[in-house]
């Protein structure tokens, strides 16, 4: 009676060897039977900004407030003239209240400066006209015949010079990203003697809006990058 017991437990030891070893050659087979190439598509355009945002800022010194506010407000009238006199609508213009410094309450200023009160006033156009603006962002010297002052390399009130039509580009630069990771996974495939699949798995990466250089803001470098994954077919 042992034997037997003894016969039947190397008998099912066998065979879960044997299952085991299929088990593992299966899978091994399948693992050599998949293969796939990971490929990357770009896709790049220059595009002009369609879209403005230019903050005219001027400062007002003084020691008497109320004299600064009349000088802001004919300042600002004089600043908002100029930009309807050429082609700015009043719903393009807004006006920020005056940011006034008391620089006698402030113990970091120098206590020799003859002015109490230093005053920033700032009047923004925010427009699609951004060909007009650029044009006005030349002339606004201008204005200094009138007295107005405009400032500028305050990385507060920077001109903005955007471009807000992403969307209509997309599906045309998503196709041309994934065709161009088709041709690279093309490419690979006849160089190792294969034949390109089925896509496995895609990823499309995010878009960048970018200046095309620090010299023309208004230039836009838009730029895309899709990943694939093909299966290889003998």
């Amino acid at each position: 009676m042992k034997n037997k017991w003894i016969v039947s437990a190397i008998i099912i030891a066998l065979g879960l060897f044997l299952l085991g070893q299929r088990i593992e050659s299966g899978i091994v087979k399948s693992k050599e039977a998949v293969r796939t190439v990971s490929v990357k598509g770009l896709s790049e355009r220059e595009v002009p900004a369609d879209r403005v945002i230019w903050p005219l800022v001027y400062k007002e010194l003084g020691n008497d407030l109320i004299s600064i506010y009349r000088a802001v407000n004919t300042k600002n009238e004089i600043v908002i003239d100029f930009l309807k006199s050429n082609g700015i609508p009043e719903n393009e213009i807004s006006v920020a209240p005056p940011s006034i410094v008391d620089m006698q309450a402030d113990r970091y200023n120098n206590l020799n400066n003859p002015y109490r009160y230093n005053v920033t006033s700032v009047i923004t156009v925010s427009s699609n006209q951004v060909d007009k603006v650029r044009e006005l962002i030349v002339k606004q010297a201008s204005l200094l015949e009138k007295g107005v002052a405009i400032v500028s390399g305050d990385y507060q009130y920077n001109t903005q010079f955007l471009f807000t039509k992403l969307n209509e580009l997309k599906p045309e630069m998503i196709a041309e990203a994934t065709q161009n990771a088709r041709v690279a996974a093309e490419k690979f495939a006849k160089d190792s003697d294969s034949k390109l699949g089925k896509i496995s798995s895609a990823y499309q990466g995010q878009f960048s809006i970018e200046d095309r250089d620090a010299n023309t803001p208004y230039l836009k470098h838009v730029r895309v990058v899709s990943s694939v994954v093909y299966y290889l077919k003998d």
